[in-house]
């Protein structure tokens, strides 16, 4: 069956995967507007923009970026072994692509996409039934000064990805109590230290998180701590015995660095660090300008809790980022009830994965049936399809574009008919 090619493509977030599926319904002849919530396109890329990818330029450029970079005179970045920063990418990569002419007025900036919803029906209405795939996506907009409005699309696309919304601090995942009351004293982004060296100098610190984003920025916090005697880190981690992620023989020295910084500071090498393991953040609450901590660490040959309370200048959560899945509560996406990640795609990667976390190299696409829900026709692709699941890479991303495109192309065999409106 041929699909009918769709009347417009609502896609969610100007990141690298937003735009990339932009470029790829412009090739197909697709009507789309890419829904940007910030002033300019990769604005979560820009919180990091002082961090290293521990992935080379020849893994963050799709094969249809480069083709337009390239049609367009613009120099492709590079060289493609080189492991450029986030500033780079956006720079680069990203800031170049929106600036195509063929993208020029695909891209609305400062409009958040606030819900997504069928017109006409309710999440529990026309369930699994082509009555459902009839109606229009309704989306509901937060535009420039605020004024609100609605616009439709009969595909779309979340491209969203996760970094704007932390997980918490507390045992179990929820807040620690106080942590409501002291949020706005939390980091919950890489910090760049070297940048403001002089006011985290002397500083106590806690940190808390044991993923990259955590040793990015211990590493950050050891060099400081060299530099300036008097300050301290305490750096929380669940796990008892943590393995950092490693992956044995590492084919990427970013990475590997990561991991045997972290190994190098549990060890207690450089005073100033201290690194707790099984332990987590018990409360915290208000001390003058500074935050009060207690965290509970289990250390004991008896199993007992061991309490301590810190009084810390600065306090830096990296325990992680979880997609915004309020978007489509009014949706029929069926979603993983360990990952919240899409069912279908999650239950592929832990599969996949067997006993243990796999290398994120390891990594392959699924195909669209894979990333299909319950939803006809809505797709979360990107970071955000994999949940809490840390492994995504942006060639899965790329992956995903394709898989999607090629779906609905004339003469796929796996495409749906659109419904007009």
């Amino acid at each position: 069956m041929t699909a009918a090619a769709p009347r417009q493509v609502a896609i969610l977030g100007a990141g690298p995967i937003g735009l990339d599926a932009a470029l790829a319904c412009l090739d197909n002849g697709w009507p789309c507007t890419i829904y940007e919530s910030a002033g300019s396109v990769g604005a979560n890329v820009r919180e990091w923009s002082h961090v290293r990818l521990f992935t080379p330029w020849s893994m963050n450029v799709s094969p249809r970026m480069a083709a337009h970079l390239r049609a367009a005179g613009v120099p492709a970045p590079g060289p493609p072994d080189h492991y450029p920063s986030g500033a780079e990418l956006t720079e680069q990569l990203l800031a170049p692509l929106a600036a195509l002419s063929e993208l020029a007025g695909v891209v609305r900036t400062d409009t958040r996409v606030l819900a997504v919803a069928r017109e006409g029906l309710l999440k529990h209405e026309e369930i699994a039934t082509p009555e459902r795939g009839a109606h229009p996506f309704r989306l509901l907009l937060d535009g420039p000064g605020g004024v609100e409005r609605v616009e439709h699309a009969d595909l779309v696309l979340d491209c969203t990805g996760t970094y704007g919304l932390a997980n918490t601090l507390g045992d179990g995942g929820i807040p620690a109590p106080g942590e409501r009351h002291v949020a706005n004293r939390i980091v919950r982004r890489i910090p760049d230290v070297r940048a403001d060296a002089e006011g985290w100098a002397g500083a106590t610190i806690l940190l808390v998180g044991a993923g990259k984003s955590a040793q990015t920025a211990v590493r950050e916090l050891a060099a400081l701590v060299e530099a300036h005697p008097g300050t301290r880190v305490v750096w929380v981690v669940r796990a008892a015995d943590p393995d950092w992620g490693r992956v044995p023989d590492d084919p990427l020295p970013q990475r590997q660095e990561l991991v045997d910084v972290a190994e190098r500071l549990r060890s207690g090498t450089l005073p100033g660090i201290e690194v707790r393991t099984s332990a987590v953040v018990e409360a915290l609450r208000p001390a003058g300008d500074r935050v009060a901590v207690t965290v509970r660490s289990d250390r004991l040959e008896d199993g007992s809790p061991v309490i301590e309370e810190f009084v810390v200048d600065r306090v830096v959560g990296l325990t992680g980022y979880l997609g915004d899945i309020s978007l489509y509560r009014q949706l029929q996406v069926h979603e993983c009830y360990a990952t919240a990640a899409p069912m279908n795609l999650s239950a592929a990667l832990l599969g996949a994965a067997g006993a243990g976390p796999a290398d994120c190299l390891a990594q392959e696409s699924h195909g669209v049936d894979v990333l299909r829900s319950p939803e006809p026709n809505f797709f979360v692709l990107g970071m955000k399809s994999y949940g809490r699941n840390s492994s995504f890479l942006l060639r899965i991303g790329y992956e995903q574009v394709d898989e999607v495109a090629g779906a609905y192309a004339p003469g796929s065999p796996s495409s749906r008919v659109f419904s007009s409106f």
